[in-house]
């Protein structure tokens, strides 16, 4: 259950009921308790119905039920409040309100729920509070979906504003300016917020719509590029009478819009609906009520285009009790929540709150009163129905609600119309029979012009249902109020629109000038004529043989540095690309004016220069695209008849796609793939129309990375080679339609499906990199996979599709290029909208891509190169403590530094040997599995225990543990003092230590320690160890040999040592037979002496 800000309000009613009114005769009268249930925004406090402006509202209510005489409610009665916030992430959660809402009803069984604000949250809470029957009572929720109380709503009170109600009021504008045709609605519609401005537009557009029968238009105002705009061209398009809904620097750029489109001539009037009056509270009080000005400092030509604009506000109650009200809202809000509140409109929503605590109160009185329940909605709601109350001011004499409580507290109903009641705190409260309180508005217009201060000019009652003028003018810019259908703007298809009939004169003039229009026209085609003509015969598209020059092969291709590019591979003017073993031979290239160009050679012995060929030529002059390669001219001198086109330096895109060293990511594919579309797109479009032989050997990459197609255009050219019947003719069909393949040419039209067709091959050789018609699992030749395209037989036969090397839109991109049917392949303009989503810098070059992502790697070097540094210390740092744990610290330092470690002798070390008694016996007993897991529990329990003293670990083999100190850096003589303290702590670690598989066995160690001087070093090279040799290390193994379980084995030796430190107990055993050495005086060490002045 989500956490809940309890509100500690126990208005304990403590007198006896008064008045002489008869108690409740059932258990929810005297002496029960109410509990009141509220789901708000608990923090943001940009909502109305924000919980530090509503508590403060409810505490004060709640005070006043308190001082009330004579009482509204039975006594004693005392009043609970429960409150859980609606808010996620700083807003309005329709999803966590009624979860809330939830928790609230089964935690606490509330009889009243007070909330949400919010549209969403409160039609969710709003279903389960009737479902519950359970009365709830908001301030919020506008929308006009709340007004179907017989469905869902039945319980929802609105005791604050709602849309239906500013609907109404805009209904009574219009019967009032008699506007009876068109309107035109423009707001903005947030929705990832609860859409705050759609909801309170949404009554104007439906009670004029549905209400009114008018023609009403609306339109969501954006403002980014372009919307703007697009809201102008909209308004003159829809309307005169237009109301804008929306923050106030959306007005004021409407408005700027407007005065440079001459929209505030005085033919539109501007309602700006402002329910909350922020527009007219400015920076200062200089400033306020002048929304044009705010944030823009001082513009007279605004100041004059919003004389145009009217602004709606909600009415602000003009009592004391209402202005003491928010005197007490913002002190409260400060003392209690930190908030600094404003006097604003958006106060009267907390003060409608406050009117529903009084409203609910006064129904539940009479129902108690009655004999009824607290728990009876149905009964509580309608008595709210029609209801009319106010409370007492201080004319009245009763000091006012805020001195006396509700001392004369009036409540009127249905039958109760021709009363005269005081005023309250928000004033007249009046619910009408859904339940919906009656709303009071005011319209502002701007006063003096030559202040530009705005200023109210009527004010609408919502109980009345009529609009008060104030006797200040509006000033209308033509004196008077616009039309909303002028005649023959919008409806131009009145026959009452019709021109009158042209006069004789004007028939002769029009006459006249259109026998200049069509003379002029007529010169214009004639000379345009002349020109095409005069073109086509000065052939600029022309090159003689002699102005290509042509260099060694060495020296050009040092200097252009680049290899083949295949674009003319498989073109039907014939191949460019030779091969040499299995060497790549450089394209067939040339000089021309100073500049390389590739040379395409034709396999025709002449061309005849017809009408046909001299336009094809023409045509390919005249086209100049970045992603087509330009055409230069072309060579027509028997028998060198060639074709001249840029050249491409970076090779084709089947070269780059085959090259395995060069790395193609995502970003670098689809960038190739969009120059194609942009090539093609634009090819369709021009004079030529159509490629025909797409493929990715036609396409080329220049210098800057940009591809570009080629071997387009010039049909005439074409050497057709259907004889042919060779693996590389069939090679160069992969990319071909199958209707191509069947038919062997096209109308227009179907030569640009099968365009796309080679598209979508294309794509799947990019994608794969595997070439192109890959198939998965197959090895067919090309002359068979032309074949089997060609046959068209379900199901039709297609390259292969990889959902797991490129994304799914891909892959359904390919999908349809290559449909079988060309109706259904998409043509190129669509495919760019396609491609767009995958490319989002599609508008620059790869080149640009990839300066932008090396500028990217620059700045993440920095933070990788850490990256890798602080691993690699890492690893070094583990390889280290590896090392430390085969050798000696100090060993392990010298070897380190590269530094020759040499044996050493050492004149007096303490060596510790130990084993188990009794192990043999025990290993043979248990599995192999266990005798290692019992080894390793000790040695672990050991290794734990030698940390703490200055030893150095020897080795360990079977169940034997040897420890020495003294080595490899020498102590004086502690070395005997560490391993006497460090034996007593293995011992009493043993006496311990538990046997996994025999618990209740204990281990019997039996350790041997010997003091002498030893030589130490490592040895070997392939697992270096640090050994020990001398006769001191076969006496302290003797010793452990020949001592008894449980106790420790100290030879003379090393007890002459100990007592010169004077802290350790020894008990003689007297001389023992040693193997290879004789008879020798030992001890039993049974402990040490805390002795605090030891050493």
């Amino acid at each position: 259950m989500a956490p809940r800000l309890p509100l500690v309000l126990a208005a304990l009613l403590a007198a006896a009921g008064g008045g002489g009114g008869r108690r409740a005769a059932n258990p929810d009268g005297a002496g029960a308790n109410l509990t009141v249930a509220v789901v708000l925004p608990e923090r943001n406090v940009s909502y109305a119905w924000a919980w530090p402006r509503v508590e403060p509202a409810l505490s004060l209510a709640l005070e006043a039920l308190q001082r009330g005489e004579p009482p509204l409610l039975p006594r004693p009665f005392s009043v609970r409040v429960e409150f859980m916030s609606s808010e996620l992430g700083g807003a309005c959660s329709e999803y966590v309100a009624p979860l809330k809402a939830v928790d609230l009803k089964l935690y606490h069984d509330p009889d009243v729920l007070f909330g949400p604000g919010c549209v969403y949250p409160a039609a969710s809470v709003g279903r389960f509070a009737s479902h519950w029957r359970l009365p709830l009572i908001t301030a919020g929720a506008v929308a006009v979906g709340f007004s179907e109380k017989r469905e869902h709503y039945r319980t929802t009170v609105r005791t604050g504003p709602s849309a239906p109600k500013l609907g109404a009021f805009v209904s009574h504008l219009h019967a009032h300016f008699n506007w009876s045709s068109r309107a035109a609605l423009l707001y903005v519609d947030r929705k990832t917020d609860d859409r705050p401005y759609y909801f309170t537009i949404e009554g104007v557009f439906q009670e004029l719509q549905d209400g009114s029968n008018l023609t009403v238009r609306h339109h969501i105002y954006s403002p980014d590029e372009g919307g703007p705009d697009t809201a102008i061209h909209f308004i003159k398009s829809s309307g005169r009478v237009v109301y804008l809904c929306g923050p106030p620097e959306m007005l004021r750029r409407i408005m700027q819009l407007a005065q440079r489109e001459n929209l505030t001539n005085g033919d539109y009037v501007f309602f700006y609906v402002d329910v909350f009056g922020e527009s007219l509270r400015g920076d200062s009080a200089r400033d306020a009520f002048k929304p044009w000005q705010q944030g823009l400092g001082q513009d007279a030509g605004l100041r004059e285009a919003f004389q145009t604009v009217l602004v709606i506000t909600y009415y602000e109650p003009q009592n004391p009790e209402y202005q003491h009200f928010q005197t007490q809202l913002i002190l409260r809000a400060k003392q209690k929540f930190g908030v600094q509140l404003n006097y604003s409109l958006m106060n009267l929503v907390a003060g409608c709150f406050y009117d529903g605590v009084l409203l609910y109160a006064m129904v539940l009185n009479e129902t108690l009163r009655e004999g009824g329940s607290k728990k009876n909605a149905t009964q509580l709601i309608e008595k709210m129905r029609d209801r009319k109350f106010q409370g007492s001011s201080r004319e009245r004499g009763h000091g006012g609600l805020w001195a006396g409580g509700l001392q004369g507290l009036v409540l009127c109903s249905a039958s109760h119309l021709g009363l005269t009641c005081p005023v309250g705190v928000t004033g007249l409260v009046s619910m009408d029979s859904n339940n919906d309180r009656d709303t009071d508005f005011n319209l502002w217009a701007m006063g003096d012009p030559e202040s530009g201060q705005y200023e109210v000019v009527g004010h609408y009652s919502g109980a009345e249902k009529q609009i008060r003028w104030l006797g200040r003018p509006i000033r209308w810019v033509k004196g008077a109020p616009p039309l909303d259908n002028p005649p023959c703007v919008f409806d131009v298809d009145d026959p009452s629109c019709d021109k009158t009939p042209l006069s004789t004169l004007a028939i002769v003039a029009l006459g006249t000038g259109l026998t200049f229009v069509m003379f002029g026209i007529s010169s214009f085609l004639i000379f345009r004529k002349l020109m095409l003509e005069k073109e086509l015969a000065s052939m600029l598209w022309r090159i003689r043989w002699d102005e290509l020059h042509f260099g060694s092969a060495e020296r050009y291709h040092k200097g252009a540095g680049s290899r083949l590019t295949l674009s003319l591979r498989g073109s039907s003017y014939g191949s460019l690309m030779t091969t040499h073993g299995k060497y790549q031979i450089f394209a067939n290239t040339g000089h021309f004016k100073g500049n390389v160009v590739a040379i395409k050679h034709v396999n025709k012995k002449r061309i005849e220069l017809t009408r046909q060929v001299l336009f094809e030529l023409k045509h390919m002059r005249d086209i100049q695209f970045n992603h087509l390669t330009r055409f230069i001219g072309a060579c027509i001198d028997p028998p060198n008849i060639c074709i001249v086109t840029e050249y491409c330096p970076r090779g084709s895109l089947q070269d780059i796609l085959e090259n395995e060293s060069i790395n193609l990511d995502w970003m670098f594919r689809y960038s190739l793939i969009n120059d194609i579309v942009k090539g093609m797109a634009f090819l369709h479009n021009s004079i030529i129309g159509h490629h025909g032989s797409l493929k990715s050997s036609n396409c080329v990459v220049d210098s800057r990375f940009v591809l570009k197609i080629t071997d387009y255009g010039l049909a005439s050219f074409r050497t057709p080679c259907d004889g042919e019947d060779t693996h590389a003719l069939y090679a160069k069909k992969l990319w071909t339609a199958p209707e191509l393949l069947q038919k062997g040419h096209l109308p227009a039209q179907g030569m640009q499906k099968a365009d796309v067709y080679s598209f979508g091959i294309i794509v799947q050789e990019i994608a794969l990199r595997n070439g192109p018609f890959y198939i998965e699992g197959m090895d067919l030749s090309p002359k068979e996979i032309v074949q089997k395209v060609r046959n068209s037989q379900k199901p039709f036969f297609r390259p292969s599709i990889d959902i797991g090397v490129h994304s799914e839109e891909l892959a359904v991109l390919m999908e349809r290029c290559w449909a079988q049917e060309p109706a259904e392949r998409p043509d190129f303009s669509q495919i760019k909208i396609f491609i767009r989503r995958f490319n989002k810098e599609g508008s620059t070059s790869i080149l640009d891509n990839l300066l932008s992502r090396m500028e990217q790697y620059a700045n993440n070097l920095e933070k990788l190169v850490e990256e890798r540094t602080q691993a690699y210390l890492e690893e070094k740092r583990k390889a280290e403590n590896l090392l430390y744990q085969i050798l000696p610290h100090s060993v392990a330092e010298q070897l380190k530094r590269g530094e020759t470690v040499r044996a050493e002798a050492f004149d007096s070390v303490t060596i510790y040997f130990s084993d188990i008694v009794g192990f043999t016996a025990l290993s043979a007993e248990s599995t192999p599995m266990q005798v290692v897991t019992l080894l390793n529990d000790l040695y672990t329990c050991f290794d734990a225990i030698i940390d703490n003293f200055d030893v150095y670990k020897v080795e360990t083999i079977g169940d034997a543990y040897m420890v020495v100190s003294g080595l490899p850096v020498r102590n004086g003589k502690l070395h005997a003092h560490e391993i006497v303290r460090m034996a007593l702590a293995l011992l009493e670690a043993v006496k311990t230590f538990k046997i996994r598989h025999r618990p209740n066995d204990q281990l019997r160690l039996r350790i041997g320690i010997h003091t002498g001087p030893v030589c130490a070093g490592v040895v070997g090279l392939k697992m270096p160890r640090y050994c020990l040799f001398g006769d001191t290390v076969n006496t302290a193994s003797r010793m452990e040999s020949n001592g008894q379980a449980l106790k420790i084995h100290v030879s003379s030796t090393t007890k002459e040592v100990l007592d010169e430190f004077g802290c350790f107990e020894l008990e003689l055993r007297g001389d023992v037979e040693m193997k290879g050495k004789g008879k020798m005086r030992t001890y039993w060490l049974l402990g040490e002496r805390k002795d605090p002045k030891a050493v």
